[in-house]
């Protein structure tokens, strides 16, 4: 049997008595070591120095008192509600996916569950635009409309804080399907079957036992998607929606650097008080399992008509879903200037993709961004696990300050990550240790890792809530010491989360815009600031061309990812039982 939800008092009595010191709870505390000094170089010093830099211009009280008065104070509101929005949308897309594509089997299923993560592939400058060109007053959608219908244009199109919804609400739900679909798949079968047993019907097995032991999936997709709506900065630029990234980038560039760092300081803080606010909504129960059985079965539809609708239905939703992809890969075969007020694209061609294979130049940026967020996703996954552990198995004070430093990258914009990183190791001093990355490829891994590592870190550690630590202590009791716990015993059960925080990480430091733009080295542009300057440069068909080899890029590490997770299992369905001959 399993404990699905447990009040923390009830959960903590059998555990009051002080026990002595154990080598895996030292171990606990020799690993955060290294953990916490390469956060508080990389993460917490750039911090601080933006902090201490809100109380410089007119001082300290006269910058806060301007942020919350006028347009500043506007943008701070706008920008919340946007985001509770955002989490909002993309919780129920995000679940809806993760459980329909987790428990259901269906036609079409395999290539929606690939599908369903696609979105978070585009990138971001360009994916914004794919999205203008879909549902503005001027795009396919409602020009569409009203070729068939009559419909005026302006009343079918989606703009202004609409559009930044809709934009974050397709590109942003990822964080909490790969997050549940996680939880999802290492939940223990038993449960639902004992709930069953016991006479609860299938509702109510889900609202008493499985969104229960869902809520630090949720809540790990709650804190990525609202903190990184927070710091989205191409959808509001492109939508002319004044949120407070647009309005720190504004004071950056009319030199107003003190109220800019005010501006990202409040940002901060906001996100630390949802921050705090998610933890404690999931402390308030234990979410684990003290049993682990095989996972659930996915349901097959008996009727026919059923498989024909539901095969008809993951088909429209994946062309919802494909939709501004597909898009980008029209511009990318469209001649530059000849699309105007048509519906489609009058003219095509594969000169783009000519230009680009053709120039050994054109390759360098796919290079660079794959490299770079490569090195940058290796060492998350080993500082974001490890911190994970740290955190869960932690039982002394500082726990919740640990957790705040790590998500507090994912809260600022990334214009002030690379201006930060700029800053401090610009030149040799002391609190960079004579470090200096500027001018160097080096800076874009940094940047990525720090902008990135909290996507790590929170899918682990929702694979470590479902995890008792009782499977810890069996192991060993039994002998094994610590590090072989965590390679045989922690590792395997939370791979899955581990899995999908390293390919969120991956995906978004391939198409990373906003930090790369100020901090990339001459001579080595990523393949993201490549293509801002085709846009800028009206070749809008070559710099959809980059696009689409991102994407294809992409698809190919989803299958990769997709083959090396499934493999084991399929051999295992491969091998048959020996023939038993009667006796």
């Amino acid at each position: 049997m399993s404990t699905v939800t447990t009040p923390p008092s009830a959960a903590a009595a059998p555990r009051t008595r002080r026990l002595p010191a154990r080598d895996s709870d030292r171990f606990v505390y020799v690993l955060a070591l290294p953990v916490v000094a390469i956060l508080v170089f990389l993460v917490l010093i750039p911090m601080l120095t933006t902090a201490r830099s809100s109380a410089g211009g007119a001082g300290f009280a006269d910058n806060y008192r301007s942020l919350l008065s006028g347009a500043s104070g506007h943008a701070l509101l706008l920008s919340v509600g946007i985001s509770l929005a955002s989490v909002l949308f993309c919780g129920a897309l995000g679940t809806f996916l993760a459980v329909l594509l987790t428990r259901f089997e269906f036609p079409g299923r395999r290539l929606l569950s690939v599908f369903a993560v696609l979105p978070m592939a585009l990138p971001p400058l360009i994916g914004a635009v794919a999205f203008v060109l879909l549902y503005s007053e001027t795009g396919i959608v409602p020009r569409t409309l009203h070729s068939l219908t009559g419909l005026s244009p302006a009343s079918s199109s989606i703009g202004g804080v609409s559009g930044v919804i809709l934009v974050h609400a397709f590109t942003m739900y990822p964080y909490f399907y790969l997050s549940v679909s996680a939880a999802l798949a290492g939940q223990d079968a038993s449960l639902e079957e004992a709930a069953t047993n016991l006479g609860a019907g299938r509702l109510r097995v889900w609202r008493t036992v499985l969104l229960p032991m869902l809520t630090p999936a949720l809540v790990s997709g709650a804190l990525l998607t609202f903190m990184m709506s927070m710091a989205s900065f191409t959808a509001p630029q492109l939508y002319n929606v004044q949120t407070l990234t647009m309005e720190i980038v504004s004071a950056r560039t009319s030199g107003n650097e003190a109220l800019a760092a005010t501006q990202a300081t409040a940002l901060s803080l906001v996100s630390i008080v949802f921050l705090v606010a998610m933890r404690w909504y999931q402390g308030r129960r234990v979410h684990r399992s003290l049993s682990k059985g095989s996972a659930a079965v996915r349901r097959g539809l008996s009727s026919g008509a059923a498989r024909v609708a539901a095969g008809i239905g993951s088909l429209l939703l994946t062309i919802v879903l494909m939709a501004p992809v597909l898009v980008i890969v029209l511009v990318s075969f469209s001649v530059d200037g000849a699309w105007t007020t048509q519906v489609l694209p009058p003219e095509y061609t594969a000169a783009n993709y000519q230009r680009i294979f053709t120039d050994p130049k054109s390759l360098m940026p796919v290079s660079v961004s794959v490299q770079t967020s490569l090195m940058a996703t290796l060492a998350a996954i080993l500082v974001g696990a490890a911190a994970a552990w740290v955190v869960a198995r932690w039982k002394l004070a500082g726990r919740w300050t640990l957790d705040v430093v790590i998500m507090l990258p994912w809260a600022l914009p990334g214009t002030v990550i690379g201006v930060n990183l700029v800053t401090t190791f610009n030149e040799p001093s002391a609190a960079n240790l004579g470090l200096t990355l500027v001018g160097t490829l080096w800076i874009l891994p940094v940047a990525y890792f720090v902008r990135f590592v909290p996507l790590v870190f929170r899918s682990t550690g929702a694979s470590l809530e479902q995890l008792d630590p009782t499977l810890e202590e069996a192991a060993r009791n039994l002998g094994a010491g610590p590090v072989r716990v965590l390679r045989t015993v922690t590792f395997p059960l939370v791979l899955r989360g581990v899995m999908a925080g390293a390919l969120l990480a991956f995906v978004d430091g391939v198409g990373e815009y906003v930090a790369s733009v100020v901090i990339y080295p001459p001579g080595t542009v990523p393949m993201s600031v490549e293509i801002y300057n085709r846009i800028y440069s009206s070749e809008f068909g070559t710099a959809a061309a980059f696009g689409s080899l991102q994407i294809v890029l992409i698809l190919f590490v989803l299958f990769a990812s997709r083959r090396l997770e499934d493999g084991p299992g399929r051999r295992r369905r491969r091998r048959r039982a020996p023939a038993v001959k009667p006796s």
